[in-house]
């Protein structure tokens, strides 16, 4: 399966080329392909969708309950985004949406100092929406 068009609403292009599709719940699912896997950063387990998924217990404007999990999930995205479609999303699609994006564009090998503003300039301009969350990319090189 081929990854995401790159003009396709949400898709995040990686430093390295990998696409990933970050978006909101809360939306309606946009049209064209649907993903292949995908990851759920939730306070409560996701509705079940047609393809694979991994659900990272996430509250609302908080950190993961389990980091370890979110960094498990994100080097399953990174991996699979290689070859195949795969999205990350929350309710709304900015602030854990754009946490793990960044911490995502970290793992490509992008510096984390510079993940945040990253995302916010090829993504959503609002996207890691809370100093905590900012401050857990800028850890999450060092973990």
């Amino acid at each position: 399966m081929d990854p995401w068009d790159d003009s396709e609403p949400g898709v995040l292009v990686l430093p390295s080329g990998r696409r990933v599709r970050g978006r909101g719940l809360r939306q309606t699912l946009p049209a064209g392909p649907e993903p292949v896997f995908g990851v759920y950063l939730l306070g409560r387990a996701p509705c079940p969708v047609p393809w694979e998924t991994r659900w990272v217990r996430w509250p609302d404007f908080r950190l993961p309950t389990a980091p370890g999990d979110l960094r498990h999930a994100l080097l399953e995205v990174w991996d699979r985004a290689a070859t195949e479609r795969v999205e990350v999303a929350c309710a709304g699609g900015t602030g854990r949406t754009g946490t793990a994006l960044a911490c995502l564009a970290v793992l490509d090998g992008l510096p984390a100092a510079r993940a945040v503003a990253y995302v916010r300039s090829h993504y959503r301009r609002h996207a890691v929406e809370t100093r905590g969350q900012a401050r857990f990319v800028s850890r999450f090189g060092t973990a």
